[in-house]
C-alpha cells in the first residue's frame, strides 16, 4: 500500500513541480517588501515627512523677497497754488516705479517656533512607525496567505490520491462483476464516489488559484504567475506569554502610535499657548524708486536705499479665543492620554485572547496528526480486505472519507496553529523579514 501511494504522488506531483517556480515563504516577503503598492506609498509618506521637517517649515529662518511695483497714470490735471495761479494740463502723464529686496525674520513668537520644530520630528517618526507598521501588516497577510496555499496544496494531494485509489475501486468492482461476485450496484456506488471525489478536486483546485491569484497581488505582480509552495508548515510551539508581553511593551506599533500622537498634541497645546506671548519681527531692505510727473514742481524723482524696523505685536483681547483654543488643547492631551491607556488593555487584551487560541491550536495540530497516521492505517487495512471482498463497499468508502477527512483536519490545524503564531509576533511586533 505504501508503496502504491509512493507511485501516486511521483505520478501526480514530481511533473508539475519540475514545471514551475518553488516559492519560500521568505522570497514572497521580500517580494513584497519590494513591490507592495500600501508599502511603497507609505514610505512616500515618510519622505514628505523627512522633507517638512526642517527649521525652514518651523518658521525660524528669515523669509526674503524681491518685489517690483510699476504704476501709470493718464489724468486730466488743474491745480491752484498759493498765489492763485492756476496750472491746467490734459492727458497728464504720471509714472512710479518701485523695486527692491525685502527681509523679514521673526526672532520671537512665544517659541511657537520651536514647538513647531519638535512636533515635525514627531510627526517624520510618526510616519516612520506608521510605515513599519504597514510593512508588518503586509507581511502578516502575505504569510498568512502563503501558509493558506500550503495547507490547500497539501489537500489536493490528497485527493488525487483519493481519486486513484477510488479508480482502483471501480477497476476492482469492475472486474468482480465481470466474474459473478458483484453486482452492478456496486459498480454504479463507486463510479458516483468517484464522480463525487473528482468534483471536489476540482472545486479545491479553484479554490487554489483563487488564493494564487490573491497572493501574487499582494507582492503586486503579474496575476498570472505560476508557482509552487513548499510542503510543510513548521510552527514554533515553544512561545511564552511573558516574553511576548515584554516584547509588546516595547515593540507594538500601534501602541508606539499612540504614544507618538499623544507627543503631538502637548506640542500643540504649547504652541496654543504661545499666542499669549509677543511676536517680535526683524524687518529690512533695499528699494529703489522712480518717479515721473507732467504736472508739478517736480517733474522727476530718484530714490534708493537701506530701510530697517523692528515690529513688536501684542494680543490682549480676542473675543477670549485664546482660553477657548487652549481648553480645546488640554482636552485633546486628555484624550490622548486616554487612548494610550486604551490602546494598552486594547493589545494585552488581543495578546491574552491570541496566545490562549495559540496553546489550543498547538494541541489540535498534535492531535490531528497523530489522528492522520491512524486513518491512514485503517485505510490501508480496509483496501487490503476490500481487495479480497472480506469488507463491503460502504465500510471502505467509510475508511476513505475518514482518511481524506482526517488529513484535511490536519492540514488545516497545522495552518491555524502557524496563523495563531503569526498573530502573535505581529502583536509584539516581532515578525523577522
Amino acid at each position: 500500500m505504501m508503496k502504491f501511494l509512493f507511485q501516486i504522488v511521483l505520478v501526480v506531483f514530481v511533473p508539475k513541480v519540475m514545471a514551475q517556480e518553488v516559492l519560500t515563504v521568505d522570497q514572497a516577503v521580500q517580494i513584497a517588501l519590494k513591490n507592495n503598492y500600501d508599502i511603497k506609498i507609505a514610505t512616500n509618506d515618510l519622505s514628505v515627512d523627512k522633507v517638512n521637517n526642517s527649521i525652514g517649515n518651523a518658521g525660524m529662518l528669515p523669509q526674503v523677497d524681491a518685489s517690483l511695483t510699476k504704476n501709470n497714470s493718464i489724468q486730466n490735471s488743474k491745480q491752484t497754488q498759493s498765489n492763485g495761479d492756476v496750472r491746467q494740463l490734459d492727458n497728464a502723464k504720471n509714472n512710479r516705479l518701485e523695486y527692491g529686496v525685502n527681509l523679514g525674520w521673526t526672532i520671537f513668537d512665544g517659541l511657537k517656533m520651536f514647538a513647531r520644530y519638535d512636533q515635525l520630528k514627531q510627526l517624520e517618526k510618526q510616519g516612520d512607525t506608521q510605515l513599519k507598521l504597514t510593512v508588518l501588516t503586509k507581511v502578516s497577510d502575505v504569510m498568512t496567505t502563503y501558509y493558506d496555499l500550503v495547507q490547500q496544496q497539501q489537500l489536493i494531494k490528497a485527493l488525487d490520491t483519493t481519486i486513484v485509489i477510488s479508480k482502483q475501486r471501480l477497476k476492482t468492482a469492475e472486474n468482480r462483476f465481470t466474474i459473478g461476485k458483484a453486482a452492478k450496484l456496486e459498480v454504479l456506488n463507486a463510479q458516483v464516489d468517484l464522480n463525487t471525489d473528482t468534483s471536489v478536486l476540482l472545486k479545491q483546485k479553484e479554490q487554489f488559484g483563487i488564493t494564487k491569484i490573491r497572493l501574487n497581488e499582494l507582492l503586486a505582480r503579474d496575476l498570472a504567475v505560476d508557482f509552487q509552495v513548499i510542503e510543510e508548515v513548521t510552527v514554533d510551539d515553544k512561545l511564552q506569554l511573558e516574553e511576548l508581553k515584554t516584547l509588546t511593551e516595547k515593540q507594538n506599533l500601534q501602541l508606539q502610535l499612540a504614544l507618538i500622537n499623544k507627543r503631538v498634541a502637548e506640542l500643540d497645546l504649547k504652541q496654543t499657548k504661545g499666542n499669549r506671548y509677543p511676536t517680535v519681527r526683524l524687518n529690512t531692505g533695499y528699494t529703489f524708486v522712480e518717479t515721473e510727473s507732467s504736472l508739478g514742481f517736480t517733474s522727476a524723482t530718484s530714490s534708493r536705499g537701506l530701510n530697517y524696523g523692528v515690529t513688536a505685536t501684542l494680543p490682549i483681547f480676542n473675543g477670549f479665543s485664546q482660553n477657548r483654543n487652549e481648553k480645546i488643547a488640554k482636552l485633546q492631551v486628555e484624550n490622548s492620554s486616554l487612548m494610550v491607556e486604551q490602546q494598552k488593555q486594547t493589545v494585552n487584551a488581543q495578546l491574552a485572547s491570541a496566545f490562549q487560541t495559540y496553546l489550543t491550536n498547538v494541541e489540535l495540530a498534535k492531535l490531528e496528526e497523530s489522528n492522520e497516521a491512524i486513518a491512514k492505517r485503517n485505510m490501508e487495512i480496509t483496501f487490503d480486505k476490500f481487495k479480497i471482498g472480506t469488507v463491503p463497499t460502504i465500510e471502505f468508502r467509510n475508511a476513505q472519507e475518514n482518511y481524506i477527512n482526517a488529513i484535511a483536519r490536519n492540514s488545516n490545524a497545522k495552518f491555524q496553529a502557524k496563523i495563531s503564531e503569526i498573530v502573535l509576533q505581529q502583536i509584539a511586533g516581532n515578525i523577522k523579514f
